[in-house]
């Protein structure tokens, strides 16, 4: 009892030195703080008192003010409700698309890195044909394949994206987890784990898969920020998510034409992507400094 007692204490100390380190990254901290926020404001857009796709054309091209914030576009439609709704759009491509990559990412990775042999090349040679691929073409293409499709849940524009972006971007994170995989299974911890009849299954589930948590945390950060501006560059294209919805990169798009008369339009949509993206980016570089083995052994 004692001796599981201590080992709780241990584990809690570790937690919360983790939790110690990442907000000793004042950037960090601050960028929780921006990503909260946007999440927030964007969850409860509905309580806008203005639609997303309502046109009102004679309120149309009206700068910063008290009933629209962030002025209103061509369409007399107020920008700063369309942002919100497209946060909701870019959040949940940038954190779904990122959790299906990493999680197909890590089994793969997993996979090869610790039975090694004919699995590893086999694996290895899937995931070089995958980072061969041109990336836009191929998100072009699968993009419009997929909405030819007669499946409804394929009709789905939101839907389609975070499959197509999952779908070209877990060869990264395999990669990643190979790597930890291959130096951690001829650890002594794990060879002894194996000698007391320990299962694979085990072992990769309890003994190693942890010990990657932190470089598949820091992965995922920058895999989430990628996949926002993925899905904003095809929403740009317009081969992304399809209007009525609006996303940050279809109101770019409707913008172009007229950044010159009215900037605002695609200065709002445009700022919130590089704060998104640079929130996301410093959040990882807490996270690798919370989670880096030496520096906590050393603290510890």
């Amino acid at each position: 009892m004692n001796e599981l007692s201590l080992g709780n204490r241990q584990s809690e100390s570790v937690a919360a030195l983790i939790v110690r380190r990442f907000f000793k990254h004042r950037l960090a901290g601050i960028a929780i703080a921006v990503l909260a926020v946007l999440v927030i404001e964007s969850t409860f857009a509905f309580l806008s008192r203005y639609d997303p796709t309502t046109q009102n054309p004679t309120n149309s091209f009206q700068t910063s003010n008290a009933e629209h914030w962030f002025g209103t576009d061509e369409l007399g439609r107020d920008i700063f409700t369309r942002i919100l709704y497209g946060g909701r759009v870019s959040l949940t491509v940038g954190l779904l698309s990122t959790f299906l990559s990493i999680a197909l990412g890590v089994v793969v990775g997993a996979l090869s890195g610790y039975y090694g042999g004919l699995i590893d090349s086999a694996l290895m040679r899937i995931t070089d044909a995958f980072l061969t691929f041109p990336t836009i073409f191929v998100l072009i293409l699968l993009g419009a394949f997929l909405r030819e499709q007669q499946a409804a849940w394929l009709k789905n524009s939101v839907f389609v994206v975070i499959i197509i972006i999952a779908a070209l971007s877990w060869m990264w994170p395999a990669r990643l987890v190979r790597s930890l995989f291959l130096v951690l299974r001829e650890r002594e911890f794990i060879t002894a784990t194996r000698a007391l009849g320990g299962s694979d299954t085990r072992i990769i589930l309890r003994h190693i898969l942890p010990n990657c948590i932190g470089p598949i945390l820091v992965s995922g950060t920058l895999q989430m920020a990628s996949a926002i501006i993925t899905e904003s560059g095809l929403s740009y294209l317009g081969f992304g998510v399809q209007p009525p919805t609006p996303t940050w990169g279809s109101i770019l798009a409707t913008a172009q034409n007229q950044v010159f008369r009215a900037p605002w339009i695609a200065f709002y949509p445009g700022l919130m992507i590089f704060i998104t993206v640079m929130a996301i980016n410093y959040i990882g570089d807490g996270l690798r400094d919370a989670f880096d083995p030496y520096v906590i052994h050393t603290e510890k």
